[in-house]
């Protein structure tokens, strides 16, 4: 008697995919942007400076970084559902550790493998949507997928410093951990790799046929990728505004909690309207670079990032007047930071690569982006034991204007199917 084939699950469609890679990678956020909630209690049980503190910050963001260029050539060949599983349970491993530290060094060292545990997550990610949506799509749905990090961000900011708040700065990362793992073991019921591969039996016979591809074929990726020199300035653009970026998403919290004053739980609360604006800037970029410039993502990357430099320099004299305005600019910060980031972390990328290297480029240009994450945080921290916070979200804007510079080189480059 011949077997039964397998019924398609309930999410194997172009809407299943979407929704299961939104909620995937928008949970690694509770076990990424949990810290900022964390530091107003490291600094006041350990006496952490803010340099201190950004070692901590940048240490996930170099291994992070590492992890990009690594797992990007690694998720050609593997089965992105196996390396998300690893990823996501490591992360969450990482962040009960965190929560157990008691030095400075040890606190760096194990953020350092949280950073690369959660680099496990994009390139695999944007591996399996290359595999379900061709280029014409991707700008509108990878910025529906985008706003999944969005929400996750903004539910992250108020749960975390909630449990702060009441339980101390450890539960940031409990909290964090726990839902990590729940959404890890979502994942290996729901995700469906490719529109082909309706079951995870399916999934396991593909895996074990791409672990038998000749390893020529990703030195070839790795060539292909480094000779693109498009990749490269789209990394440098990335790599300044995640400077601004983790300005905002990692100091944020504490800036406005000392500028301000307040509970922590409240700073959270008002922090939250950062990642909401950073939802409509994530869903209505995409869509706006296929409707109205034929896929060309450029031009809308650029007047955005120049926006969130001048939005960055308003916020900076607001945030001392009082909440109301200052959280009115942080919203519109929000949709200028995550509109670009969307497109820049991903869609790009994948219009920029050589066929056959969608996830090898995303890696590359996420790489670069992550080295300008761990400096910015690194000079944030210095910036503010130094001179103050003024000075130091000044730097924030210029990343923005640096990066908006940059990413202009590419102005007249089409998009590559």
């Amino acid at each position: 008697m011949s077997q039964p084939k397998p019924r398609p699950g309930i999410f194997a469609s172009e809407s299943g995919a979407i929704w299961v890679l939104w909620l995937t990678y928008g949970s690694f956020y509770f076990t990424r942007a949990n810290i900022s909630a964390a530091i107003p209690g490291l600094e006041s049980e350990y006496n952490f400076t803010k340099e201190q503190i950004g070692w901590i910050l940048g240490s996930t963001k170099i291994a992070y970084a590492i992890g990009q260029l690594v797992n990007g050539q690694l998720a050609e060949k593997f089965s992105p559902r196996k390396m998300l599983a690893v990823g996501m349970f490591a992360s969450a491993a990482m962040n009960v550790l965190f929560g157990l530290g008691c030095s400075l060094w040890f606190l760096i060292f194990v953020w350092a493998c949280n950073g690369y545990s959660q680099a496990l997550g994009w390139t695999p990610c944007m591996r399996v949507g290359a595999n379900w949506f061709p280029a014409h799509k991707r700008g509108k749905i990878f910025g529906i997928i985008g706003t999944g990090y969005q929400a996750s961000a903004a539910l992250t900011y108020v749960i975390a410093s909630g449990w702060a708040q009441v339980h101390g700065w450890r539960w940031a990362h409990y909290i964090g951990a726990v839902i990590l793992a729940s959404s890890a073991i979502h994942m290996l019921l729901f995700m469906r790799e490719s529109p082909d591969s309706d079951s995870p039996d399916a999934q396991a016979g593909s895996a074990s046929a791409k672990q038998e591809t000749d390893w020529a074929q990703v030195r070839a990726n790795i060539v292909l990728t480094l000779a693109n020199k498009n990749l490269w300035i789209l990394g440098a653009a990335l790599g300044l505004l995640n400077a601004c970026r983790y300005g905002y998403m990692d100091w944020g919290l504490t800036h406005i909690l000392e500028q301000q004053g307040g509970s922590l739980s409240k700073a959270g609360l008002k922090y939250a309207i950062l990642p909401i604006g950073g939802i409509a800037g994530a869903l209505l970029s995409g869509w706006a670079t296929d409707r109205f410039f034929g896929g060309r993502r450029i031009p809308v990357i650029v007047g955005l990032l120049v926006s969130l430099g001048l939005l960055t320099i308003a916020y900076n004299q607001l945030v001392q007047t009082g909440p109301v305005a200052a959280m009115f600019v942080l919203m519109f910060a929000g949709f200028a930071i995550f509109g670009p980031q969307v497109l820049l972390v991903g869609t790009t990328p994948i219009d920029f690569a050589k066929k056959g290297t969608a996830a090898a480029a995303v890696g590359l240009v996420n790489f670069m982006g992550y080295v300008g994450a761990f400096m910015g945080d690194v000079l944030t921290g210095r910036l503010v034991d130094q001179y103050g916070w003024e000075v130091a979200v000044n730097f924030w804007a210029g990343y923005a204007f640096a990066s908006a510079g940059l990413a202009a080189l590419l102005w007249k480059v089409k998009l590559s199917d």
